[in-house]
């Protein structure tokens, strides 16, 4: 099992695919995109596998595959179905904005994808536009249903901001009560286009939704790198989460490390450093060479985030959450 200079156990890889989105909500992307990377300098599928390989080896278990929107990936389904041969690793999830996914479904599932996170901000058409530079809210809405009747585990995931969805948070927390879903809330991180708005605290949420449903149960968490806290409500079939690494820092119980579409292997989303795993995988390094590499990266990972301490400036990340994977 690989451990972090803390202790921690690091079994959790995420991967960005692509930097490439086909919307562009406005927390994350601005409206006129970023400038994509050149093709050469995006990892291929099968440095990824390689990757993936490597740090199953060293006791990595969980793979989320993440973008950019991953589903704009050629031959992503492939690359699930690789994964998912190799005997350590047990969980394989996508995090997806949805547009793309109710086409993919049942190819994904047979893959072995077992869990979808769907980005979903609001309910209503106007504002998912405004949000997303889009009128997708419908085919969101299908792929939510698709996955469910595929059985497949299924979160919706919202950043809540004052300026874009404040209004709209009773109403897509109710998508719980209807559906199997857990409806998941994100405290919006300073980084990247979220500078530019202003996040709602999980205990603000908290006290609506009591207002509005009653009294909300706190359940225990099922495990020890768990980031979000879940609550139930009467009457609903799925949960209430709230994952709050701005007011409630998770990073004691940091089980992750990130793979990023032009080969970094990032240790932390606050900080710009990592192990830049490229050079090595196109310069004929060996996988014993990579392995020793990435195991001394891991053991650099910081103790925490620092994004409410304003004088926290050096290795600071200046990239948009796009580009970096989310």
């Amino acid at each position: 099992m690989m451990k972090d200079g803390f202790g921690r156990e690091i079994d959790y890889l995420r991967i960005s695919v692509t930097d490439k989105c086909n919307l562009r909500c406005r927390y994350c992307m601005p409206k006129q995109g970023v400038e994509v990377l050149p093709h050469e300098e995006v990892l291929t599928l099968e440095e990824i596998f390689r990757v993936v390989r490597i740090m199953e080896s060293l006791g990595v278990k969980k793979i989320r595959f993440t973008g950019g929107e991953p589903l704009v990936r050629k031959n992503l389904v492939k690359l699930i179905g690789d994964v998912n041969g190799l005997a350590g690793i047990s969980d394989i999830a996508m995090t997806t904005n949805g547009l793309l996914l109710e086409g993919h479904i049942d190819a994904l599932k047979q893959a072995g994808l077992k869990r979808v996170n769907i980005s979903l901000d609001t309910l209503e058409p106007s504002v998912f536009e405004q949000i997303t530079g889009y009128d997708g809210l419908a085919r969101v809405l299908a792929a939510v249903d698709a996955a469910l009747d595929r059985g497949m585990q299924v979160k919706i995931n919202c950043v809540p901001c004052r300026e874009l969805n404040d209004g709209g948070i009773e109403e897509l927390a109710g998508l719980a009560r209807e559906k199997a879903v857990d409806v998941r809330f994100i405290e919006l991180m300073p980084i990247g286009c979220g500078k530019n708005f202003h996040g709602i605290s999980s205990e603000e949420i908290l006290e609506r939704l009591e207002r509005q449903n009653g009294a909300a149960k706190k359940e225990l968490p099922t495990g020890q790198s768990e980031t979000a806290q879940y609550y139930a409500f009467d009457g609903f079939q799925g949960r209430i989460g709230f994952i709050s690494p701005m007011s409630h820092k998770f990073c004691g119980e940091c089980n992750r490390v990130r793979l990023t579409v032009d080969g970094q292997l990032k240790l932390c989303l606050h900080y710009d450093n990592g192990l830049a795993l490229k050079p090595l995988l196109r310069q004929g390094a060996e996988d014993d060479e990579i392995r020793e590499r990435i195991a001394a990266a891991v053991k650099e990972k910081p103790r925490a985030h620092s994004f409410s301490d304003k004088t926290a400036q050096e290795h600071e990340e200046q990239r948009k959450m796009v580009q970096i994977g989310g």
